[in-house]
């Protein structure tokens, strides 16, 4: 029989603001935990960082939710809000090889390192634009007006939806991130109306595919386009697959950019020293300050779920076939046992294998965009608003609710006003 947890409380808004003691906590006295979850769900938490990067490679965890020893109410508090009802569930995040290798292999080729070199120029475009828009005021929402813009604009750019229709994708984004925020059933109807719109956008752009692919084809296309040619991508693959591109696209790059940019704030020195690399036109400091970001507060706390196929151990712990386990990045990637001076943000830390996107065969296939993405956000934040301080107390902001991911609802900021 288990002994009675004495740690911590868990998932309360205290905890939400700053998890990190409480994480330290486990990973000393319950590494692997078997805890209720808001939801009611009950699940293994793995903080360590060696167990946490064994169950992440761990072909015995499963992604898909048929493993998962719930009844049917149970097994649809899993996975990401809304996407059950839309019948969006097949898609990388919650399926094994081989549909898993088959997928990744077709959306892989949309996140070469080539590829993401090409959206550059476009990436910086769009950084530029939106700093336009508030640099004249001295003041701004840097979750709302900068960071939550930036990544869906350029993924519905890389997925091929057209300009005139990326802000409705904005609206339902909007109320997907918001996690219990919105009104009741806003999340769930978000995802049916993008749901509803991607299968008529693959419908229409099928319709209009050239026989040839030309320089820079739209992701939707080539997933089309390799429908056809026999890889098999069902309709439903296919609006499944962006769907996830999307979620797991834009909230991990709008968390990177606002965790980032919060943790700069407070860590004046850090951020001096990056201000002055950046200022010099180096490269190398922003290419580790990004990986220590990553590591230190990263957009993903929790990876998302796995259940155990057979009966196996994890940390010393035994772990019943059909248990959910959910890895806490957050917690191995402070964990002192892997990291020198965890706690502590070091720009230039040179030691860095975090797992702030996964590890093993789901790793994160963005992952190069992302960064991308938060190079550039902050760079260009730093280069162009060079006095930007925090315009609130840390303890009144506040940070949103969800299981797997960790973000600011917003981050307000003061700063001398410039002209565009």
């Amino acid at each position: 029989m288990n002994a009675p947890y004495l740690g911590p409380e868990l998932f309360t808004w205290e905890f939400a603001s700053d998890p990190y003691p409480a994480y330290a906590w486990l990973r000393e006295h319950a590494p692997v935990h078997r805890t209720t979850l808001p939801s009611g769900v009950e699940a293994w938490l793995v903080t360590r960082y060696a167990d946490a990067k064994q169950a992440l490679a761990d072909q015995r965890l499963s992604k898909n939710p048929v493993h998962h020893s719930e009844d049917a109410h149970g097994k649809s508090k899993t996975g990401i809000p809304g996407e059950r009802s839309a019948n969006l569930m097949t898609h990388l995040l919650n399926i094994d090889p081989p549909d898993h290798t088959r997928l990744r292999r077709l959306v892989s080729k949309a996140f070469t390192p080539r590829r993401v070199a090409e959206f550059t120029p476009r990436v910086q475009e769009l950084t530029d634009q939106l700093i336009d828009q508030f640099a004249h005021k001295g003041s701004a929402d840097l979750i709302h007006e900068f960071a939550f813009p930036l990544p869906i604009y350029a993924i519905c750019d890389l997925l091929g939806v057209p300009r005139e229709d990326q802000d409705d994708f904005r609206d339902w984004a909007g109320m997907m991130i918001r996690h219990g925020g919105g009104p009741r059933g806003g999340v769930a109807r978000s995802v049916k109306k993008m749901r509803g719109y991607l299968a008529e956008l693959i419908h229409r752009k099928r319709e209009a595919l050239p026989d040839t692919p030309g320089p820079g084809e739209d992701l939707i296309s080539g997933l089309i386009r390799a429908s056809d040619h026999g890889e098999h991508l069902t309709e439903n693959e296919a609006a499944a697959m962006c769907f996830v591109l999307l979620f797991a696209g834009f909230e991990t790059t709008i968390n990177l950019i606002g965790n980032g940019t919060y943790a700069l704030l407070r860590n004046p020195k850090q951020r001096a020293q990056l201000q002055k690399s950046i200022e010099r036109g180096e490269q190398e400091l922003l290419d580790t300050g990004i990986e220590e970001l990553l590591r230190y507060d990263g957009p993903v706390e929790l990876a998302t779920w796995r259940y155990a196929t057979e009966p196996l151990e994890i940390g010393g712990q035994r772990i019943a076939s059909g248990d959910p386990v959910l890895v806490v990045l957050a917690a191995a990637d402070r964990d002192p046992a892997r990291f020198d001076e965890p706690d502590t943000l070091d720009l230039s830390r040179r030691d860095n294998q975090h797992l702030g996107y996964g590890h093993g065969i789901h790793y994160c296939l963005g992952a190069p965009l992302a960064r991308l993405e938060g190079r550039t956000a902050l760079a260009t934040l730093l280069r162009r608003l060079p006095d930007l301080r925090l315009a609130a107390d840390s303890a009144d902001l506040r940070w949103r609710g969800g299981l797997i991911m960790r973000g600011l609802r917003n981050l307000p900021v003061e700063f001398t006003p410039v002209r565009p």
